[in-house]
């Protein structure tokens, strides 16, 4: 438990004795505690608006209620506590208990930071499921950092997780993925054809025409067109796929599984219309069955079975989403495109529908990512005049500015991407700084190894009491809450907010306190603690899929 948990334990046990004697009324529904460090030193190490925000409901005023919390507060790690302003609790550590805390983040050594198994039910994360008809757009980049730094972050808090990708590899986008490419076939063959006209117009429908052309050359122009668009379709879906998976690798991406929709049609997609008939939850009108999706809050029923005996695409995602349960994962996390917003409702309807918990099911929708060069939108690639894909970014900024620019913002909220900043390099573009920040680290210690300085056993971490070795102390100190904060709100951009924070802290200790030079005690000491500092930077860049490089 971290000193911020400790002190906010002790806080409710204050409240509840205070209640107890009836200094203040008892079964009161109480806000939460939340500690902040006060701008100014003097004002203590931590502080709490508690008392403010409680008095409505204790009808009393802040400034009562902080006093009968200060006269019941205890632990081992307070000195004192004051009330202060209209109601503000300030609490001042022991001047050990820093010293103490860097001791036991210096002894936890990398892990520092990954919580023990929590015992909670299996997570399943399933994230980018992009068509395997072309390559990754911007878009899915950002779905591919969100869901794969949520996965590290969850399994870094404790939690069980298994990643994976839906394929959609059924239904009439691989049809058109087959005549578009057998168009592309006969025009560089120079036959007359007319491209279809919802058909994929991208340069890689183009490339993978050539590439049959260059390998085979016209005898597919001997087959029925039946025959081979059947043998195109297989062709192209399985370079696509393979493409999706090098990109996503290359981007630090991969997955536990990744699930086709092919093996779902016919029977498991039969099977869940059957079992909904048979509850009662879908029916059968103008020769088509219907979810009664009304009954569970959507705003109208849908087709999940067409009057031609086709499934819809509502219907697989049912017998997908049914499949997931019946694996067994107590909590199932999609991370989809805010174009979904509104299938989230129908694909809950159904599961509930079916029997299963819809509350287990939570839908994470991601807004648009806009680039910017020069301060003017990017809307197209410069290299083929469509939309800018994963590949290209990752060219133009590296994989981890991208991933760390995908990362800063909450995934709910739209993404103005730089492109000039994420090639800086500056202060000004934050994964550089926080990078930075670890370089230096690791140039401090080949200065210290030249100096003849190390941590050493016993080393007195008392002496560090400068103002930036604190607040550095205490930065570090709550990385573990961070992880699980961040985790339980499914907030990867906390640790990407958190790694730059550390990152400010430990910059402005280098630029006020120098080791080399120092006393032998102090030096060790400080060198203690930028070890954990550097510790603390790596794993949280880590959680988010950031290298952490020892030069820059």
């Amino acid at each position: 438990m971290d000193i911020k948990q400790q002190m906010e334990q002790a806080l409710i046990r204050a409240v509840e004795a205070a209640a107890a004697e009836g200094v203040l009324p008892e079964g009161a529904a109480l806000p939460p505690v939340l500690l902040e460090e006060p701008p100014e030193k003097e004002l203590g190490d931590f502080a709490t608006n508690f008392a403010m925000q409680s008095a409505r409901v204790f009808r009393q005023s802040p400034q009562k209620i902080a006093a009968a919390i200060r006269d019941r507060l205890t632990g081992d790690w307070l000195d004192h506590a004051e009330v202060a302003g209209p109601g503000f609790l300030n609490l001042y550590l022991k001047k050990t208990v820093l010293s103490d805390t860097l001791r036991a983040v210096l002894a936890a050594g990398e892990e520092f930071g990954t919580l023990p198994p929590n015992g909670a039910p299996r997570i399943q994360v399933e994230y980018v499921s992009a068509n395997p008809t072309g390559p990754l757009h911007v878009g899915h980049g950002r779905g591919a950092a969100v869901g794969s730094a949520l996965v590290k972050l969850l399994r870094t808090a404790g939690y069980t997780v298994d990643s994976e990708y839906y394929v959609n590899d059924a239904g009439n986008q691989m049809n058109l993925l087959a005549v578009s490419v057998n168009a592309r076939y006969l025009e560089l063959l120079g036959k007359p054809v007319e491209f279809p006209e919802n058909g994929y117009h991208g340069a890689d429908i183009v490339e993978t025409a050539q590439r049959i052309i260059d390998r085979d050359g016209d005898k597919y122009l001997e087959l029925p067109e039946e025959e081979r668009l059947k043998l195109f379709q297989d062709v192209a879906y399985r370079e696509k796929l393979a493409a999706l998976e090098e990109d996503l690798a290359d981007f630090g991406v991969t997955f536990d599984r990744w699930y086709s929709e092919r093996t779902l049609h016919p029977d498991a997609v039969r099977r869940v219309v059957d079992v909904l008939l048979e509850r009662g939850t879908a029916y059968e009108k103008d020769g088509a069955v219907w979810l009664r999706s009304t009954d569970y809050g959507d705003d109208k029923d849908r087709v999940i079975f067409r009057d031609n005996g086709v499934p819809t695409y509502l219907a697989a995602d049912i017998a997908y989403h049914d499949d997931k349960y019946r694996r067994g994962y107590g909590r199932l996390i999609n991370i989809w495109g805010a174009d979904h917003h509104g299938y989230v409702a129908r694909v809950k309807a159904a599961m509930a529908a079916l029997g299963h918990d819809p509350e287990e099911l939570t839908v994470l929708l991601l807004q648009m990512v806009s680039l910017y060069r020069d301060g003017a939108l990017v809307k197209l690639s410069k290299r083929t005049g469509e939309t800018v894909t994963l590949r290209e970014l990752m060219e133009e900024v590296g994989v981890d500015a991208a991933r760390y620019f995908f990362l800063m913002r909450s995934l709910d909220s739209q993404l103005d991407f730089d492109l000039d900043l994420a090639t800086k390099k500056s202060n000004e573009n934050p994964v550089y700084y926080i990078q930075y920040a670890h370089a230096r680290i690791s140039s401090i210690f080949r200065q210290a190894d030249e100096a003849g300085i190390a941590v050493r056993d016993g080393v007195e971490l008392e002496l560090l009491t400068d103002e930036t070795e604190i607040a550095l102390i205490k930065k570090i100190a709550a990385y573990p809450e961070e992880i699980a904060r961040a985790a339980a709100e499914f907030a990867p951009q906390r640790i990407a907010r958190y790694s730059h924070e550390l990152a400010g802290a430990f910059h402005s200790f280098y630029n006020k306190c120098r080791i080399v030079g120092q006393e032998p005690p102090l030096a060790s000491a400080r060198l203690a603690l930028v070890l954990a500092a550097g510790r603390v930077i790596r794993h949280s860049l880590g959680v988010l899929g950031v290298s952490a490089p020892e030069k820059m």
